[in-house]
């Protein structure tokens, strides 16, 4: 049995799609575990495959009436985990791209008054930031922003595993993207904007 009253994972599917709580748990304990371990294979983050099990399923949820018409329940779950996944790194590989690059520009003397002071307010911003991380999560971002270490020689260092660095610079990461957007009505947005049209 896949779960009260059903017989079949495609019964489970189209109960779900009517808006049927049990069928849609049934469904969530059928293939939590697997997804989970799919994306912390992916991640190497025990904290973000947690996150892409709940923001996938919710998904899935919210948009439960289109349950009923897949065919694969295992192969959509994972690839729609998948790009969730890969949607994130671009996201912050994108946004800790566009904080370089002001960093750098405004290292070199750029000549633009309102970018230098804008690369200016983003550095302080991120400098406020960085020192209300925790202390290891501090010490971890420091190590491996801004003396550029591996997570194996910060793993070394501080006698904790890699995994655990990763976790520290993810959480440090969405520590530090809330914050930016907090500030978005600054000139750190008008930069931003800059750049990104480049």
């Amino acid at each position: 049995m896949e779960g009260p009253g059903f017989d079949t994972e495609k019964e489970l599917l189209l109960s779900a799609s009517q808006g049927s709580e049990a069928a849609f748990v049934a469904l969530f304990h059928r293939y939590k575990h697997k997804l989970y371990g799919y994306s912390l294979r992916l991640t190497n983050s025990e904290m973000l495959a947690e996150d892409v099990v709940q923001d996938v399923f919710m998904k899935l949820w919210v948009d439960h009436s289109s349950l009923a018409s897949i065919d694969s329940f295992g192969t959509y779950l994972f690839r729609m985990s998948k790009n969730h996944i890969l949607n994130h790194f671009k996201r912050t590989a994108r946004e800790m791209l566009i904080v370089s690059e002001i960093f750098r520009e405004s290292g070199e003397g750029a000549n633009n008054a309102q970018d230098s002071l804008a690369a200016r307010e983003v550095e302080q911003v991120l400098k406020l930031v960085v020192e209300a991380l925790p202390p290891q999560q501090k010490a971890v971002y420091k190590l491996s922003r801004e003396e550029g270490k591996s997570h194996d020689e910060i793993a070394d260092l501080l006698k904790i595993s890699p995994n655990t660095v990763k976790n520290h610079i993810v959480q440090a990461l969405a520590t530090i993207r809330t914050h930016l957007r907090r500030h978005a009505d600054s000139l750190l947005a008008v930069t931003v904007l800059l750049h990104l049209k480049k």
